[in-house]
């Protein structure tokens, strides 16, 4: 089995632990701090737990590509791991939150495998989900950074 291409990033926040993992764990906010995504919107009513559904519109190479994410695995206040499946692709999102002085520190782990005929590119993705990966590092700096 191909191994999945990775991206990882740590952002110092100002925002509590708490508050800094509602707003991850809140997915749909993924719409506000990553360029790629057009929109995002939460499919479930009430906070973020197990199970809780996101539909993310994408825009790769100018085309739209609808993926729902799940919350698959949740740790109250420090982590969450959400995936996301298409015909196409698996994607798996990491995040975790940490107590770091007045604030917290935010690790997003981004995890993406091509399936079927593209999945021959997987040796290849690394570089690509590195670019994509910075641009949402930096927006997402400014989301957890609040003036």
């Amino acid at each position: 089995m191909q191994r999945m291409a990775r991206y990882q990033t740590e952002i110092d926040s100002t925002l509590s632990v708490g508050d800094a993992f509602r707003y991850m764990a809140e997915f749909q906010n993924v719409e506000h701090w990553d360029p790629g995504v057009k929109s995002a919107e939460k499919l479930d009513d009430g906070p973020a737990r197990l199970g809780t559904q996101f539909r993310v519109l994408t825009v790769t190479n100018g085309r739209e590509i609808p993926i729902v994410y799940r919350i698959s695995e949740i740790d109250d206040d420090s982590r969450v791991v959400l995936t996301g499946e298409t015909s196409r692709l698996i994607s798996q999102d990491e995040i975790t939150v940490r107590e770091k002085g007045d604030g917290s520190l935010v690790t997003y782990t981004a995890n993406l495998k091509l399936r079927g005929a593209l999945s021959v590119l997987n040796p290849f993705l690394g570089g690509t989900l590195k670019k994509i990966g910075d641009r949402a590092r930096d927006q997402l700096r400014t989301s957890l950074n609040p003036a």
